[in-house]
């Protein structure tokens, strides 16, 4: 009976240790079960949305691609054909498996070249709901992505069958088309949504205070999402009947968040959902409706099917832009609560009430691109109330983690007002649903200030959007004494320029991040913007601290809000290279990302595979312009600009022969300040184009408080100028500008004496603009050098 006994552990002990070793190789698949896939991603024409045909991307030909169903223990074996024209690549997300096979490419995996198939093979060691998407460029937009159903050996909870429901968004514009649209400032996308915050609703809403006061920090006009989606999906369609559940039935709907840049609020029909599980992890089973899932998150619920009628699942784009259904069922419909639309003026009002300084640069942090990191002392070290707020790279000056002296002797006294923002997620509120939520504004959970790099007040958050509902039914905390290695990361970002960053710092400046196997990796994420991050960590599952304590939940993406802190902890456990991003799409493609290394030596089949072709991806080089024809003049400009550097084109002629071009280089030093220098031509005489002066030019040109442009040169004839330029959109589609121009000519002489001849002179304009759309807008001003006129303004 021992000899049974000591053989059954032997038996055991060597399985588990087979186990282990196939998790982090694909070579050994004795033990494993094979279940093979074949996608195949190539190009083909839709019309989803009912307005044009549109050349997307799709998996075995569908949007979503197929839902893949695996069983815990099997070998997965998927190979991925490229029928298109360009490189593509599939990431598992969520998946724990061997670097090779993460699919991030150039990083962990070579891309998928036009005509090649890629074998991806990894043992099947967890359970739960995950999904698999490009990691190239914008393709997930597009339509590359699917999902992941991964059943557990053995069941344990109660229900009878299982519903994958994939949210996305879908864009009929070229994705590429809208990121350079947000790049260049446009405002069309909250025109179209109607929600921008023009003045006539600012009076309305006797706001106008707060506007000049969030103006003054030089914030844009606020909004919940960038981008504008046509429609939203569930499994590929805006409406879903899912008639074949019969009453009684308890149902799991795995929910996928696979949209490129939306949250959705996730309410059901009937009685309240059971949630029983978050990123593939089982949390304590508790009911919850009404639920903000971010991008990138999975929740799973089990419903029962009443006797009576069928459950309306109800996913609506958390900025009120638009919603998807799905009814699961049959019969009369128990609808879903609707979330209402948020009030952007309301909220402002709110976050403005609090002086919040949001938008001054992060001055004191010290330059350097080196991303590694030291151990932290505990120090407080936020910036009063979110100073860094929305400067993109005024805090270029920090190392991930890593603070020098001085910044160790920031004030951080706070008044009572930026102690009450603190307590408050404004951004995330639309009107309250009822009299209770007006006044429900306590402080949630703090994390122990032992854990949290400075003040730990802001992790409290809205108990309404905390994580503090999802409790591990396991101890998740970490047994035995590891070395714990700190950092804080500030999220930080730049409307204006659409720069994204972490601690001020785009992906394509930094180093890679470098930590030791064996030690917990504890991050503070101070979100210093106003808009949501989810934040994802490919190869790892994280401890989100919350009120749970040992029990804190395991994610693999987590949503921190704006002005708020969240912290977590994971075991570092494996070798190679990992992708740390937030999972917005357009805020990825724009720098908000790092890498974390092992320091293990690089995959040899990465050969021949930069990793600066995945670092440099956000420092693309984009190009726009406008041509302005009217009665009284003709004006032209062109840029073309990355993270740093700008080129920029301007000319104007007047119809009494005026003619100014000018062609110059500009350096940006921080978000609101860049240097710069090139030539200016123009004629010397009214009316006369035969006198054509050259000259150069250099100078400063910063956002001020306001927002309004400000430009200070002088040119190699010793002619200082300076020059302002402001818009504001008065009406949803009438904007109002203006310029002037101030330049001063001393007539020097020999020794840079001033001669006789000193003039100067003024020049000014004022106009409206109608937006017609996002290319073409009418305009009408009157210029002090050409008089009254109009015309139409071309966007390209």
């Amino acid at each position: 009976m021992k000899i049974k006994i000591t053989y059954f552990l032997i038996l055991l002990i060597s399985y588990s240790a087979t186990a282990q070793t196939a998790n982090k190789s694909e070579e050994n698949v004795d033990n494993w079960p094979v279940h093979e896939y074949n996608l195949t991603i190539d190009y083909k024409t839709v019309n989803v949305s009912g307005e044009k045909e549109v050349k997307a991307m799709t998996i075995n030909g569908g949007i979503p691609g197929p839902n893949l169903e695996f069983e815990e223990g099997e070998f997965a074996v998927i190979n991925v054909t490229n029928n298109m024209n360009v490189e593509t690549s599939v990431h598992w997300h969520g998946m724990i498996l061997p670097n090779f096979y993460d699919g991030v490419p150039y990083l962990t995996t070579p891309p998928i070249r036009p005509g090649e198939t890629l074998q991806y093979k990894f043992a099947i060691k967890q359970s739960g709901t995950y999904w698999y998407h490009s990691h190239t460029g914008l393709q997930e937009q597009r339509g590359v992505y699917g999902s992941l159903q991964i059943n557990p050996k053995e069941k344990t909870l109660d229900y009878d069958k299982d519903l994958v429901m994939v949210l996305s968004d879908w864009m009929d514009e070229d994705p590429a088309s809208q990121l350079k649209n947000l790049k260049r400032g446009n405002e069309w996308y909250l025109i179209k949504k109607g929600q921008i915050q023009s003045w006539d609703k600012i009076i309305k809403k006797k706001a106008v205070g707060a506007k000049l006061k969030m103006i003054w920090q030089r914030m844009p006009d606020m909004a919940i999402s960038d981008n504008y989606y046509d429609t939203f999906f569930i499994n590929g369609e805006n409406n879903q009947e899912y008639p074949n559940f019969k009453p009684g039935e308890k149902v799991r709907l795995r929910f996928v968040n696979a949209s490129a840049a939306t949250y959705f609020w996730l309410t059901f029909g009937g009685e309240d959902p059971l949630l029983v599980s978050s990123d593939g992890k089982d949390v304590v089973p508790v009911k919850h409706n009404k639920t903000l899932i971010g991008v990138a998150e999975t929740y799973d619920y089990i419903v029962t099917i009443p006797e009576n009628g069928k459950l309306e699942v109800r996913a609506t784009a958390q900025d009120g832009s638009g919603f998807a259904t799905a009814y699961v069922g049959q019969g009369p419909a128990f609808k879903a609560p609707v979330v209402s639309k948020p009030d952007l003026i309301e909220n402002m009002k709110r976050m403005m009430a609090m002086d919040m300084k949001m938008g001054a640069p992060a001055a004191k942090f010290n330059p350097s691109k080196n991303d590694s990191i030291k151990y932290m002392k505990k120090y407080s070290m936020d910036p009063p109330a979110g100073r860094a707020g929305m400067s993109g790279m005024d805090g270029m000056n920090m190392k991930d983690g890593e603070m020098k002296e001085d910044a160790m002797k920031m004030d951080m006294k706070k008044d009572s007002t930026a102690m009450a923002a603190e307590k408050m997620d404004t951004s995330k509120m639309g009107p309250p649903d009822d009299k209770k939520e007006k006044t429900n504004m306590k402080m949630g959970y703090v994390v122990p200030a032992d854990k949290v790099v400075g003040d730990n007040m802001k992790t409290g958050g809205n108990p309404k959007f905390n994580y503090d509902y999802l409790k591990s039914p396991i101890k998740t905390s970490f047994e035995g004494d590891k070395p714990v290695k700190e950092m804080l990361f500030n999220l930080t970002g730049n409307m204006n320029r659409y720069v994204w960053s972490i601690n001020g710092v785009p992906l394509s400046e930094t180093d890679k991040i470098k930590i030791k196997k064996g030690e917990v990796v504890r991050i503070t994420m101070n979100n210093l913007t106003m808009m949501h991050h989810p934040m994802h960590l490919h190869g790892h599952f994280f401890r989100v601290l919350n009120k749970n304590g040992d029990y804190s939940p395991l994610k693999h993406t987590v949503d921190v809000a704006p002005m708020q802190k969240v912290v977590i902890e994971f075991d570092a456990n494996e070798t190679g290279d990992w992708f740390f991003h937030c999972h917005i799409l357009y805020h990825l493609n724009s720098g908000m990302a790092r890498v974390f290394s092992y320091d293990t030596p690089r995959d040899t089949r990465l050969k021949g595979y930069p990793l600066t072709n995945l670092t440099n991806e956000a420092d693309h080089i984009y190009t726009w312009g406008e041509v302005t024809a009217a009665s009284h003049m003709t004006e032209f400009s062109a840029t073309a600009t990355n993270i740093r550097n700008q080129f920029s084109v301007l000319g104007e002629y007047g119809w009494n022969k005026n003619l100014e071009a000018e062609l110059t280089y500009e350096r940006y030093l921080t978000s609101y300040l860049r240097v710069f220098g090139g030539l200016n031509v123009e004629n010397e005489l009214e009316d006369s184009l035969d006198e054509i002066n050259t000259t150069a030019i250099g100078g400063i040109r910063y956002l001020m408080p306001l927002l309004i442009d400000a430009d200070i040169r002088i040119d190699n004839k010793l002619r200082p100028q300076i020059s302002f330029s402001k818009s504001t959109m008065i009406f949803p589609r009438i904007g109002l500008f203006g310029e002037y121009e101030y330049q001063m000519d001393f007539g020097w002489v020999n020794d840079f004496a001033p001669g006789e001849d000193f003039r100067e002179e003024t020049t000014w304009q004022v106009g409206l603009e109608y937006v017609l759309g996002r290319n073409f807008s009418l305009m009408g001003s009157y210029d002090n050098r050409f008089g009254v006129g109009g015309g139409l303004e071309a966007r390209f």
